[in-house]
């Protein structure tokens, strides 16, 4: 079966993916917070950016090989962390990291992933990221850092922009909680999905049971606390970072270290300062805040701000769009749902295809712009000003 033909872009591995999974699951992977204005605003954001084709360039074939802090990857994206990425598709985690691994890009495992970092080490190529949810107690700090080097995480990232939990209102109404809790009302919708409710079927009776924050596990014993609905466990063990958490973490991290979730200028110098490696422009795809701009936006100043290498990540539909952030100043990019829809959409085989339509998208829209490389991109146009 030839994929493209069914499935030629990410629009339509999410059509299915809603299809296939339970609308409590659904609303988890799709929401933001708030109205979902900032969610919108990504979109709406990218969309003004254009280019002006180029022509008469001739054949041309299309190179997205990309250095990055020092590594070879294929080209210039990768997948985002998710958290409880295996409520999403039963066996999530190791899918992604497999498909990474063979596909030359990198993997960013949660520290709120269904999976711990044990669990993965057999899964992972040379270039795993591990994200950092930061926790509040050292000794807790050091032990996670000395497992996650342990499994062969190459590359720590360290999330900044959740002090507090999100709302998330979607996902409240769906009925999820944290952890999930299989009410009437999640059995009906888990009922009308038997392909996902058959894969947590055999995953409960292999041993693994329902997802649940496995990396936290061995932190926990007599930990509680009254939380949101949509906060989870790990809230009792987060920290809300300053800049000597992120010292410490320099400090005792012998690797890349990415601090992800900036959005104004003025913080990069001081994180430059400190001896971070990259800078991720990001706002949690508005997930976290409702009031923030879109990020492609921001990636420009932010650009002038520092020589430090950047990630970008929120919004991101389709090659075209990774070239937009590309040209305006992100160095990687990286993409968190379009993974998730093409697990749920075709299962194991939906991740290669993700990456494979992200790469034809990318090559068709570079012969437009007579470009063979991603690093030859011309300068973007915002196509409001031409209206």
């Amino acid at each position: 079966m030839d994929l493209h033909s069914t499935y030629p872009g990410l629009s339509d591995l999410k059509a299915r993916a809603q299809k296939r999974l339970p609308k409590f699951v659904w609303e988890y992977l799709d929401s933001g917070t708030g109205v979902e204005a900032t969610k919108a605003r990504n979109r709406a954001a990218l969309d003004r950016v254009g280019f002006l084709p180029s022509i008469l360039h001739g054949p041309q074939e299309v190179d997205l090989s990309t250095q990055f802090l020092g590594q070879e990857y294929a080209a210039p994206f990768g997948m985002a962390p998710l958290g409880m990425s295996g409520l999403v598709w039963p066996d999530a985690e190791p899918i992604l990291a497999r498909t990474a691994a063979t596909a030359a890009l990198p993997y960013c495992l949660s520290t709120v992933a269904t999976r711990h970092p044990e669990d993965m080490a057999e899964h992972l190529g040379p270039n795993a990221w591990f994200q950092l949810y930061p926790p509040k107690n050292e000794d807790t700090r050091r032990d996670l850092l000395d497992r996650v080097r342990a499994a062969g995480f190459s590359t720590l990232v360290l999330t900044v922009d959740i002090p507090v939990a999100s709302r998330r209102e979607r996902q409240t109404r769906s009925g999820l909680t944290q952890p999930p809790k299989l009410t009437p009302r999640l059995l009906a919708q888990i009922a009308t999905c038997p392909v996902w409710a058959m894969g947590m079927a055999r995953q409960v009776a292999g041993g693994l049971g329902m997802p649940r924050m496995r990396t936290l596990d061995k932190y926990l014993t007599g930990a509680s606390q009254s939380l949101p609905s949509t906060a989870h466990i790990g809230y009792v063990l987060r920290a809300s970072p300053n800049y000597d958490y992120v010292r410490w973490l320099r400090d005792n991290w012998q690797g890349p270290f990415i601090v992800k979730g900036v959005m104004r200028a003025e913080d990069a110098a001081p994180l430059e300062a400190i001896g971070v490696d990259a800078l991720w422009v990001s706002n949690h795809a508005g997930r976290q805040f409702d009031g923030a701009p879109a990020t492609i936006e921001v990636l420009p100043e932010i650009r002038a701000a520092t020589r430090l290498p950047l990630v970008f990540d929120s919004g991101i539909e389709g090659g075209l769009d990774i070239l937009r952030a590309l040209a305006l100043g992100a160095d990687f990019v990286m993409l968190g749902r379009a993974f998730h829809f093409g697990l749920a959409a075709l299962g194991a085989r939906g991740p290669a295809h993700v990456i494979d339509v992200l790469a034809k998208d990318m090559a068709a829209n570079m012969g437009q712009l007579g470009v063979v490389a991603p690093v030859n991109l011309p300068a973007p146009i915002i196509l409001d000003r031409l209206s």
